[in-house]
């Protein structure tokens, strides 16, 4: 875990293909870190022939040698790589998404006999850059990792969310050197809030993947008993006081956005990993998850009731970097990208198979400035919480436009591409999309941005009103 940033704060979504509108598998996750740590988003080539292909970790000393094939990918890297790369999440060129990490707990009587290995340990940091770009499947993705986990350690407990067009998986880490990953049904979705979540583990079929030596590990340092369920969350997972605040409520109003007929407590020890929806989801759905503050709840943060006693911690958060939703349906491939804080920023529907990055996407410092788009998204956020109730009519109206217009680009593209068959062409056609829907976005908060700053400016303590009665 980077001591700097210290990332502990995420939540995720992961929808199997019956259970989404369109019969797209989708995965996706908040990244939370800092309230000002920008992110980039980039296309990285395909290689071929790299000699001494080596990963050396800047955050600790984890290292290893790397396959001389690179496969081209999406990635949201960090404005800076002098703590580690954390490229977080993407879509390589065979339809596989990855998203990492999903920072979770493991309890003591585990790490006392398998600790995390935080000097030469896998880091978060390093997940995606040494393994998305060199797998063709979602489970070659899982076994890829689990090999890393197993064979070099874990630096600490971590879910990583995996896809491609037929299947979703989450992987856990409860240990140094064990791990688990399980399926995700079809025709269900599960939310997740740092804490370790799979439950009962089947180990005979193909809806569960584990390191090589689990159930021998678990049995003979006492974990667990063999007469009973194998129950991951229970053997390698914690709970403390502190989930019922923290973590749990996120999972429960998730849970109560998507499967509304299912009546939970927000502090519910025992909400399910797996559930299935009451209805199809939609892209927009699992947007409104990653972006949810509790809104229409006695536990929003936007009510002043709630600033200085907040009940719950919720989904949207002002530390969140970026937010993401990788979307994969046959050929087609979307990597949703919103800057800052989900809940007052756009998804933007990349094509992950772009060559040229838009041009503010590739810019951003830790200090403020105009050319970045997470500084363009930060400051119209940073300019609505003044006050939410006099700005966020026109936040909202903002957003509303930039969704409309966005996903109209996205699928007049979508058309355009269908009808060309020249790679040549695609490439160019991609780029041209990309380009075109993040500068409406962009343009579309520049000018929510100056309309907050007008009206602002009657904002100050300093105006003056002579008193009738003088």
């Amino acid at each position: 875990m980077n001591n700097v940033i210290g990332r502990s704060s995420c939540t995720s979504i992961l929808i199997g293909k019956k259970a989404s509108l369109t019969g797209s598998v989708i995965i996706g996750r908040n990244e939370d870190a800092k309230t000002a740590w920008p992110k980039h988003l980039a296309f990285n080539p395909h290689q071929d022939n790299v000699k001494n292909n080596h990963f050396k970790s800047k955050d600790n000393k984890f290292e290893m040698d790397l396959p001389e094939t690179i496969f081209s990918y999406s990635s949201t890297p960090e404005w800076t790589d002098k703590y580690g790369v954390f490229e977080e999440d993407g879509i390589n060129e065979h339809h596989v998404a990855m998203s990492a990490t999903e920072s979770a707990y493991a309890n003591e009587r585990v790490l006392a006999v398998d600790p995390f290995d935080t000097e030469k340990g896998i880091l978060e940091e390093a997940m995606v850059t040494v393994v998305l770009p060199y797998v063709k499947t979602a489970r070659e993705g899982v076994q890829r990792l689990g090999e890393i986990v197993e064979k070099h350690g874990a630096a600490e407990a971590d879910g990583i969310l995996f896809s491609d067009p037929d299947e979703a998986w989450y992987m856990e880490i409860g240990s140094g050197h064990h791990w688990v990953a399980q399926r995700i049904p079809d025709d269900s979705y599960a939310v997740v809030a740092n804490q370790l979540a799979i439950q009962a583990v089947v180990f005979d079929g193909n809806d569960f993947m584990y390191s090589k030596d689990l159930k021998d590990f678990v049995y003979q340092n006492q974990l667990w008993p063999k007469n009973a369920v194998f129950n991951w969350r229970e053997i390698f997972g914690s709970h403390d006081d502190s989930d019922l605040h923290y973590n749990t409520p996120r999972v429960w109003i998730g849970q109560k956005l998507l499967t509304p007929s299912v009546e939970q407590e927000p502090q519910d020890f025992d909400l399910p990993f797996i559930r299935k929806p009451d209805k199809p989801i939609s892209i927009q759905d699992a947007q409104a998850v990653l972006s949810n503050h509790y809104q229409n709840t006695p536990y929003d943060l936007t009510n002043p009731k709630n600033k200085n006693n907040a009940t719950f911690r919720p989904i949207s958060v002002a530390t969140t970097q970026e937010s993401h939703l990788l979307e994969l349906n046959g050929e087609n491939m979307i990597h949703w990208l919103a800057m800052g804080i989900a809940a007052q920023s756009v998804y933007v529907p990349f094509y992950p198979q772009g060559t040229k990055v838009p041009t503010m996407y590739k810019y951003g410092k830790e200090t403020y400035s105009t050319n970045s788009a997470y500084w363009v998204f930060k400051l119209a956020s940073t300019l609505a919480d003044r006050d939410w109730n006099k700005y966020g009519t026109d936040l909202s109206n903002a957003q509303d436009e930039a969704r409309e217009k966005t996903t109209r680009l996205r699928y007049e593209y979508d058309q355009k591409l269908a009808k060309e068959s020249d790679p040549a062409k695609r490439i160019g056609l991609v780029n041209e999309a990309n380009e075109k829907m993040a500068k409406t976005a962009t343009d579309i908060f520049k000018e929510l941005s100056a309309k907050l700053i007008t009206k602002q400016t009657g904002d100050s303590p300093l105006r003056f009103k002579m008193d009738p009665n003088l």
